[in-house]
């Protein structure tokens, strides 16, 4: 904004006067509609980053994708978390978001059940499979064809974190605790786990071999993953460093146990299954958790017309 002011001597250029910074129109929406912005780019970034994955594999691109590109595809929630925290809460939300990502401080039996569960879980299908199933998985494939190359165990073991810290950043770290905020635990969770499976469609065509009865499943599966994700979350006040070391042991005994024995990883589904019953019979609906829910308001400040941020 200039001032103009007139003088016996002419009429002189005043200095500048600073006006209100005023939002752009963009920013302002994302401001305005975080957990909407936030899904937009969640699913923009991942389907892009991997659809010449899913085009390779049926011979749609012009060269052959290697199946390490996979793990690319987990830039989508951690990017649009970081992304869409730094336009509406600013340095301060994404100082917040590092703190909770790396967050070390928690009591040490929550340590214990987010780092050794996954471990503890597969053991115990390992051995019941074993006992009960009349075959033991087969532990000795890991030491021959692509499973004995560092490539295989370098590139699993990559996808194991990107995801699991990739993800968890995203759906639990972001959108979790907006959904929670005026609506039950068990609501907000149903909601995250419709979209975070649909998240994984273009990973059917090239990750999966799935039929109607094994779609099905896979739901079930996440919305019963994803409630066990929503009590640790709260359980451990938003520590999203829980559920993402949590979601990265789960991704590596996964992808051994599909190496070694299918029924290993449906049994540990299974038990999935029973823990997330448990939680919503125990906890209840409303917090999944014995500790009160962690949420963050899902809107920004109001806006005025010229797109100033209200100080209401």
């Amino acid at each position: 904004m200039v001032q103009w002011s007139c003088r016996r001597s002419g009429i002189h250029r005043a200095r500048h006067a600073k006006g209100p910074a005023v939002i752009p129109r963009r920013s302002r929406w994302i401001g305005e509609h975080p957990l909407v912005a936030y899904f937009v780019f969640a699913f923009s970034i991942t389907w892009i980053m991997i659809l010449p994955l899913a085009l390779s594999a049926h011979g749609l691109f012009p060269f052959v994708v290697s199946e390490q590109w996979h793990f690319l595809g987990a830039s989508g929630p951690i990017g649009a978390a970081f992304i869409v925290t730094g336009v509406a809460d600013g340095k301060a939300g994404v100082i917040d978001s590092v703190h909770r990502l790396t967050r070390r401080r928690v009591a040490a039996s929550w340590l214990l059940v987010s780092g050794l569960s996954p471990f503890a879980m597969f053991a115990v299908s390992v051995l019941a499979v074993g006992l009960f199933g009349g075959t033991w998985p087969a532990f000795g494939e890991l030491r021959s064809g692509e499973y004995a190359t560092w490539a295989w165990v370098g590139g699993s073991l990559l996808s194991a974190i990107a995801y699991g810290v990739g993800e968890e950043a995203g759906w639990r770290g972001f959108a979790l605790p907006r959904l929670q905020y005026g609506r039950s635990a068990l609501r907000a969770t149903f909601t995250l786990s419709i979209l975070w499976g649909l998240w994984h469609v273009p990973m059917f065509f090239y990750r999966f071999e799935f039929g109607v009865g094994q779609v099905v499943g896979f739901f079930v599966g996440l919305f019963a993953g994803a409630i066990w994700l929503t009590f640790l979350y709260n359980s451990t006040a938003g520590a999203t460093s829980m559920v993402a070391l949590w979601h990265t042991g789960w991704n590596i005994v996964n992808i051994v146990g599909l190496a070694v024995s299918v029924e290993v990883v449906s049994l540990m589904s299974a038990m999935v299954i029973v823990l997330a019953v448990i939680i919503v019979i125990a906890a209840g609906p409303a917090r999944l958790s014995r500790r009160p829910k962690h949420t963050i308001a899902s809107t920004a400040r109001p806006t005025e017309p010229d797109g100033r941020r209200s100080r209401r």
